[in-house]
C-alpha cells in the first residue's frame, strides 16, 4: 500500500461523489465561509480511518487543518472526540461523506478484528484476512485489518499461489496441480509462495508428498481433524483453519494448534461504527 493507491482512491472516490460541483454547500453557504467541526464516536471499539481522513481533507482543501486526538488502532468510547476540522466550511461538507463512509467501514473492521484476536490471545495463533473484500476497496480493507491487529493475507491473484479446491479439479488432482505450479513458477522465474487446500487427511498426506508448501489450508475441517493433520504436519509446514469459522468457534480451532485462521467475515459482513462529523 503506497500513498499513490490512497491518492488515487481519494481523487476517484471525490470525483464519483462530487461530480462538478458540490450544489448544496455552494447554493446555501458563502463561498469564503469557515467553521470547525469535530469527529463524534458514538460506538466503543478501536478507531481506524485517521489517517485516510487527514489524506481526503488535504486533498479537498489544503488549507483545512486537523488537530487529531487518537491515532488509529486506539481504543475509543461512546462520546469521545477522534479529531478536529477546521477551515472553509463547504470544504468540510464536500469531504464529510468520503471521511465517513472510510472510518465507519474501516473502525468497524478493525474493532472486529481486535475482537477476535483476544478471543485466541492464549494461543499462538493468527487471525488472517481474505480476498472477500469491496470491490475496489481492499486496500482500506486490509488497512483496517492490520490496524486491528490482524494479519494480511494476499492481496490479490498475482502475490501468492493458492491452488483450492477448484484448481485442484481442474488440474486432475493435487499432485498435478503442485507439480504444474512448480514448473510455472520456474518458467516464469517467479518466486511465490504455495499455499494448498486440503479437503480430507488423505489430501493433507499427498500435499506432504509433494513438499515446497509454505501453508496446508485445512478448508471445513472439525476439531478433531484439524488436531490430526496439524499433528501429520508438524513443522513441515505451516497450517491455517477456514471455512465458515466465527466468534463462537474460533478459539477451539486455534487451540488445535494451527498457525492461523482465516476469517472472510472480518471484511465483507461487519456493520458500520457509529460516527458523527458535527459542527461546532
Amino acid at each position: 500500500m503506497t500513498d499513490k493507491d490512497f491518492e488515487k482512491f481519494i481523487t476517484d472516490s471525490l470525483s464519483e461523489d462530487v461530480g462538478d460541483g458540490d450544489h448544496t454547500s455552494l447554493a446555501s453557504i458563502p463561498i469564503d465561509a469557515t467553521n470547525r467541526a469535530h469527529l463524534l464516536v458514538k460506538d466503543t471499539g478501536i478507531i481506524a480511518g485517521i489517517e485516510l481522513a487527514e489524506m481526503i481533507f488535504r486533498e479537498v482543501d489544503s488549507t483545512l487543518k486537523v488537530e487529531i486526538f487518537f491515532k488509529d488502532g486506539d481504543k475509543v468510547k461512546f462520546g469521545d472526540i477522534a479529531f478536529l476540522v477546521e477551515g472553509n466550511s463547504i470544504s468540510i461538507l464536500t469531504a464529510e461523506r468520503l471521511v465517513l463512509n472510510c472510518m465507519q467501514h474501516m473502525s468497524a473492521i478493525a474493532t472486529k478484528t481486535t475482537y477476535l484476536n483476544s478471543l485466541i490471545s492464549d494461543t499462538n495463533c493468527k487471525v488472517l484476512d481474505t480476498r472477500k473484500t469491496t470491490p475496489l476497496n481492499r486496500k482500506l480493507e486490509k488497512w483496517a485489518v492490520k490496524i486491528g491487529g490482524g494479519v494480511n493475507h494476499r492481496f490479490g491473484l498475482y502475490d501468492m499461489i493458492m491452488i483450492k479446491d477448484n484448481h485442484i479439479d481442474f488440474a486432475g488432482g493435487i499432485t498435478k496441480a503442485i507439480q504444474k505450479t512448480k514448473k510455472y513458477l520456474f518458467q516464469h522465474n517467479k518466486n511465490l509462495e504455495i499455499i494448498v487446500e486440503a479437503r480430507s487427511l488423505e489430501e493433507v498426506k499427498e500435499i506432504l508428498n509433494e513438499g515446497g508448501i509454505k501453508r496446508i489450508l485445512l478448508d471445513n475441517f472439525n476439531y478433531k481433524t484439524t488436531k490430526e493433520a496439524v499433528k501429520i504436519v508438524g513443522k513441515k509446514c505451516q497450517t491455517e483453519s477456514s471455512g465458515g469459522i466465527t466468534e463462537k468457534t474460533i478459539s477451539e480451532y486455534a487451540k488445535c494448534g494451527v498457525d492461523f485462521i482465516s476469517v472472510g467475515a472480518l471484511t465483507h459482513s461487519v456493520l458500520n461504527f457509529d460516527l458523527s462529523l458535527k459542527a461546532i
